[in-house]
């Protein structure tokens, strides 16, 4: 029972979520890790995870927690080669049917814009749940996602648009 109703839930989610995470993360391979560890847990823990508001939300939060738990590990590393491992802009996002313009102004705004865009337009939550999410008032959503959408309405004309520069 457990498993076919965590399976329906991984298929019909899976795919937002992605979408969700990278958009957050900008890097499509980590998006993947991340997602699948997220669901992963997910899984162990379904008994409460199906009984949250937004279960697709806490794979997401889950995921980008995640992922600041392994920076946080791996900037204690020193790579070998002495370089950081980079994204290559653009890479395979275009694979997840984002624009690379988009994914690149994604990439610029601070990292609570990105959460709420995540949230907000890629798994369509209202306010409250994604509040309840990212655990912060509705009206800190609303202006982080009223900067998000101003800034990035800012870098797509100007990419769009060079003429356009004030």
């Amino acid at each position: 029972m457990k498993q076919l109703e965590f399976q329906e839930f991984y298929q019909a989610s899976r795919d937002a979520c992605l979408r969700a995470v990278l958009a957050s993360v900008g890097d499509r391979q980590l998006a993947e890790d991340l997602v699948a560890e997220a669901f992963t847990r997910a899984f162990a823990s379904w008994h409460s995870v199906r009984r949250h508001p937004a279960p697709p939300a806490w794979v997401v939060r889950t995921a980008l927690n995640t992922r600041v738990s392994w920076w946080r590990r791996r900037r204690r590393e020193v790579a070998l080669d002495g370089t950081a491992d980079r994204a290559v802009p653009g890479g395979d996002a275009s694979g997840e049917g984002l624009d690379p313009a988009l994914l690149t102004a994604l990439r610029a705004l601070p990292p609570r814009q990105r959460e709420v865009i995540a949230l907000r337009v890629f798994l369509d939550l209202d306010t409250r749940t994604t509040a309840k999410a990212l655990g912060m008032a509705p009206g800190t959503v609303t202006a982080h996602m009223s900067r998000a959408v101003a800034a990035l309405r800012g870098q797509l004309v100007t990419i769009d648009n060079p003429e356009a520069r004030p």
